[in-house]
């Protein structure tokens, strides 16, 4: 979905249970169907109705009551349902034309399935295979953190106001993480990638 904020509002609402539930429920006078919807949902915006909120180099001419109103149009509980929350800042011609090498998509895949293994073996016995399917109960047994990463975690939540379904999106994002870096157990870093990652969450947003 490109340019999020430009949905009707009660058309945006009406995803929040197929992205909670997985599933689309058809109500009519005599009966209701529910059907499978589990699937990926990829959103774009601007931060900004001009989008040069966050360019460093060109200057936001919105006013904040437009830009509040801009943002407004998605809900907090929308953006509650959404796993990753990524600022894209614009290219530069020097990185456009840079042609030194990045890590090779083969390198990638193989870490991507190296932690999918991981997470198949990890879930076996409990009806699911990736971290994103788990609850809140499982989330606390597989999801431990040391005294450090919990103090991130309070102050994320203390300062930045994440609600209790945040809070749970972080943890299953920080053992995926820790899973692509191949490690046993969270680490701080892990947890402070993953608050990094709910950045329509944080405050000077809402």
């Amino acid at each position: 979905m490109d340019e999020l904020p430009e949905f009707h509002r009660n058309v945006l609402e009406t995803l929040r249970q197929p992205i909670e539930d997985g599933c689309v429920t058809v109500s009519r006078a005599s009966s209701s169907i529910r059907f499978p919807s589990k699937f990926m949902l990829v959103c774009s915006m601007n931060p900004c109705p001009c989008g040069f909120l966050t360019d460093p180099k060109k200057e936001c001419h919105c006013t904040p009551p437009k830009i509040q109103k801009y943002l407004s149009r998605i809900s907090g509980p929308l953006l509650d349902r959404i796993d990753l929350h990524i600022e894209v800042p614009p290219l530069r011609y020097k990185e456009l034309t840079d042609e030194s090498c990045a890590e090779k998509s083969e390198m990638i895949k193989k870490r991507v399935e190296s932690a999918r293994n991981v997470q198949l073996e990890r879930f076996k016995q409990d009806g699911i295979f990736s971290n994103s399917q788990m609850n809140h109960r499982l989330a606390r047994k597989y999801c431990r953190l040391d005294e450090t990463s919990q103090g991130l975690l309070k102050q994320a939540i203390t300062e930045m106001g994440f609600s209790a379904r945040c809070y749970d999106k972080i943890l299953k994002l920080s053992r995926t993480i820790a899973d692509l870096d191949s490690k046993d157990t969270i680490e701080s870093t892990h947890v402070s990638e993953a608050i990094q990652l709910r950045s329509l969450d944080r405050s000077h947003w809402i």
